[in-house]
């Protein structure tokens, strides 16, 4: 599989950058944050989870310790290189057509809010693809002022700054952002573009592609569970 830089989206700074951008040593560094927590209280005991886009398995290997079942997929072999103790897939998300179904799938890190509108078509159709009868679709959306409060940083317990610097229009309703991971020895970059959504905007692409809201997982509404349209 060839990896192709995806149109707006550019990284910088040691190491691999996938073609949206993402630095590898970046993503392996990163804290794991509250998901575990979230997908284990909406989903069935060990459960089998399609993990699209899993990066280097920050939430994967937790998953895992928690006795998931994951296949997780990503389109960086140098991503999926750093993934332990699950089955790995290579490939885009919007391509991906495996042989079977799964109990969850899991669309994370604000994927839905890609710039290309096709795209997020092609990813809420490999979700519906995918979902087992009976099964569900846990989806990562953006806080409502992401595209507004900015810039912004946060502190990642590993002891690294998170910062989105810029937030600039690219045309067509998207957002081209800027985000900086600032380590003491070195800083990467990461630039890609994103669509801001409304909850009603959301809601219709999920209808769009077969999905509905079936409940808000998170108090800000940022994690969703969706089910297939019966």
């Amino acid at each position: 599989m060839e990896s192709k830089t995806r149109a707006g989206h550019r990284g910088t700074g040691p190491g691999a950058i996938t073609p949206d951008g993402c630095a590898v040593e970046v993503y392996a560094r990163l804290s794991v944050g509250p998901e575990p927590d979230i997908v284990e209280a909406a989903v069935p005991a060990g459960a089998h989870i399609l993990e699209l886009g899993c990066g280097a398995g920050r939430v994967t290997h937790p998953l895992l310790d928690r006795g998931f079942t994951v296949t997780a997929v990503d389109e960086s072999a140098e991503m999926l290189e750093r993934v332990r103790g699950a089955r790995t897939i290579r490939s885009a998300i919007e391509d991906l057509a495996l042989p079977e179904t799964f109990d969850a799938v899991m669309l994370a890190s604000c994927l839905v809010h890609t710039g290309d509108t096709e795209v997020r078509r092609g990813l809420l159709r490999t979700c519906v693809r995918h979902v087992a009868e009976g099964g569900c679709v846990l989806i990562q959306r953006e806080t409502a002022d992401a595209h507004t409060d900015v810039p912004r940083e946060r502190l990642d317990p590993a002891g690294f700054t998170i910062r989105i610097a810029s937030v600039e229009p690219d045309g067509d309703g998207v957002d081209r952002v800027r985000a900086e991971y600032v380590f003491p020895e070195r800083v990467w970059t990461q630039t890609f573009r994103s669509r801001a959504l409304t909850r009603e905007q959301f809601e219709s692409a999920l209808g769009e592609a077969g999905l509905r809201v079936d409940r808000y997982l998170t108090e800000d509404e940022t994690w969703v569970r969706a089910v297939p349209v019966t």
